[in-house]
């Protein structure tokens, strides 16, 4: 298993040439310490485990690892699924340039424009905004702001070396920060 620091996690979410749609997450709080768990799973991409934690309200630090290659029948039943689960996540990416904004811009009013003349569903208004934006990851997430979600514990449990290991190396990473329980 290989630790990686938390941003290459996401380069590797957001450079795959994976469906956007296809993603699915579970995150809130640590089960001890600061910071927060994150898992993201993909038929296509397998699930990462994430730990974060803020170093100051400006800078997230964490690290991660590919725990799963491919998302099993029992990984499948703990991550959220579309059509049951309401809470939403997406990655988002800056536009490179003024040319690439303008357009981002265009879209999203021209989603707007059809979403406000037209009957359509949370759900659709969503994925059509994530298309908008080029969104290179979205989909269903169950989060909890102050706690930890059930599906939580359980992947976990599921993954317990790996959470050891990432909570171990998040630990280290705090320690030499010197951040312990409040911004530097």
């Amino acid at each position: 298993m290989r630790v990686r620091d938390w941003d290459d996690i996401l380069s590797d979410v957001i450079e795959g040439d994976r469906d956007p749609e296809g993603w699915r997450a579970v995150a809130g709080q640590r089960q001890r310490g600061v910071g927060e768990d994150l898992y993201l799973g993909h038929p296509a991409a397998g699930v990462f485990q994430l730990k974060t934690y803020a170093k100051n309200p400006h800078e997230l630090q964490g690290v991660g690892t590919q725990v799963a290659r491919r998302i099993d029948d029992e990984i499948d039943s703990v991550l959220p699924h579309r059509e049951t689960d309401t809470g939403r996540f997406a990655v988002q990416q800056p536009p490179e340039d003024e040319s690439e904004a303008k357009s981002m811009a265009t879209r999203i009013q021209e989603t707007l424009k059809v979403h406000s003349e037209a009957p359509t569903t949370g759900e659709d208004f969503f994925t059509d905004m994530m298309e908008a934006v080029d969104s290179p990851a979205f989909g269903p997430m169950e989060y909890e702001l102050s706690d930890r979600p059930d599906r939580l514990d359980e992947l976990s449990e599921t993954f317990a070396d790996a959470d050891e290991l990432l909570s171990k190396e998040l630990d280290d990473l705090i320690d030499e920060a010197g951040v312990d329980r409040g911004f530097e």
